[in-house]
């Protein structure tokens, strides 16, 4: 199950890297200095969400462009899920 754990790992640290990017995007300030600030932490949100999707397709856990086999891949993921929330 060790890859299935990793492969769990790696999409729920996507999802909270989607979070984070929707969080200061929707974010405002009426300062420079913190605008600023957001953008770089935008930058480096987006710049992560890359490098886990990169990784993610890498080891064939990942298909953006093919619906149908990230659906079978989800359900894998969610059952493993359930799995291991029963033996907690």
């Amino acid at each position: 199950m060790g890859g299935m754990s990793d492969q769990v790992i790696a999409t729920d640290f996507l999802i909270s890297a989607k979070a984070g990017i929707f969080a200061f995007a929707l974010t405002e300030s009426g300062s420079s200095e913190v605008r600023d600030i957001l953008r770089k932490q935008l930058r480096i949100a987006v710049d992560t969400h890359e490098k886990i999707t990169n990784y993610m397709i890498s080891r064939g856990t990942y298909y953006p462009h093919n619906l149908k086999k990230q659906l079978e891949t989800d359900m894998k993921i969610t059952e493993t899920a359930l799995k291991l929330s029963e033996k907690s």
